[in-house]
């Protein structure tokens, strides 16, 4: 008879206990229920409309309270045993860490999109650096997460820290020049999202869509996407065609083949037949009036007529090429007749 009490006293225990942690579960689901539901949903309209970035940054910022109910309320459940208690608690103190460090990570978030709304954020993208700053936030997380479950001073693991160093170095080698590659870029705004640029090491040849700390996104002409590790446009040569872009133009060099027995001077019938090229009515009448000028003062009378100077097939035919170019109105400086 006594077995029997002393079974059920130790079972009404743990029916105490077990009502106790529905009671805080309850409570901390209906708290996190309330603030993500009702409080936020009011002050939706107060935030920025044009992204959710922000709501993200305050619902994680919000988890705090929840996980701060079941912090301090696991310590009034009864008859549970203290190392339950203290992991408990200890896994809830790096929720929390985790959850601000979250909410600081989709603060920076909002913080590249207000920026990239700006007029400079086009040349001079900041989201290399909103990156950098992830990372520290992070590994600090990551610190203090560690330091909570093993309850010791996160001091101690930064001075442990120091002897692996070199280790660091290794691991965080292309986020360091990554990092270097894009103060070096930004700086020296060598490159912009929105720039063409060509880059035969990597099979790039189209305009970039993303600067990023580790890698650079440009998407071809074929619409494929080639990813660029960043600190590569440092080390490795590139052509980027922004200065053709922002003249509006582009320079075209084309070579015309002319067979050099084929050059010969015009006669008098061929450069009347010409006339009829309106293109070539103010060189050809230009050219004769200089040439019987200059046949005039130089030659004399008892001069042989092959020394005269006369209108050749290939001049002419330059004469036509630069009119025309001048002439086209899709050519800079072209489009004036």
């Amino acid at each position: 008879m006594q077995g029997l009490l002393d079974d059920y006293s130790e079972l009404a225990l743990w029916l105490q206990s077990l009502i106790a942690l529905a009671g805080l579960a309850v409570v901390a689901l209906a708290v996190n229920w309330l603030i993500k539901r009702v409080l936020l949903r009011a002050a939706a309209p107060y935030l920025d409309k044009r992204s959710d970035t922000v709501d993200r940054s305050v619902a994680w910022l919000a988890t705090v309270i929840p996980l701060l109910i079941v912090s301090r309320g696991i310590a009034v459940v009864p008859n549970l045993p203290a190392e339950v208690v203290t992991v408990t608690v200890n896994v809830v103190k790096a929720l929390i860490v985790l959850s601000v460090a979250m909410a600081i990570s989709w603060a920076l978030n909002y913080a590249n999109e207000l920026y990239a709304r700006r007029p400079e954020a086009r040349s001079r993208p900041i989201k290399g650096y909103v990156q950098v700053v992830k990372i520290v936030v992070f590994c600090g997380a990551a610190i203090l997460m560690i330091a909570v479950l093993i309850e010791q001073s996160p001091l101690l693991l930064l001075s442990g820290l120091g002897a692996m160093a070199a280790v660091l170095m290794l691991v965080f080698k292309d986020t360091i020049l990554s990092l270097v590659a894009s103060v070096q870029l930004t700086s020296n705004d060598m490159l912009r999202v929105g720039d063409w640029i060509e880059m035969p090491s990597m099979n790039a040849d189209g305009d970039v869509i993303d600067i990023a700390l580790h890698t650079v996104k440009v998407q071809n002409f074929d619409k494929t996407i080639t990813t660029i590790p960043t600190h590569r446009l440092i080390s490795d040569a590139y052509r980027n065609w922004r200065g053709m872009s922002e003249s509006g133009g582009r320079r075209i060099k084309r070579a015309l083949v002319i067979d050099q027995n084929a050059v010969r001077f015009l006669s008098g019938d061929e450069v009347a037949g010409l006339r009829r090229f309106r293109l070539l009515d103010e060189y050809l009448a230009r050219k004769e009036a200089e040439i019987a000028e200059w046949n005039r003062h130089e030659l004399s009378s008892d001069y042989d007529e092959i020394n005269a100077r006369r209108i050749t097939n290939i001049g002419t035919l330059r004469a036509y090429v630069i009119a025309y170019l001048k002439s086209h109105p899709r050519i800079a400086g072209g489009g004036s007749r």
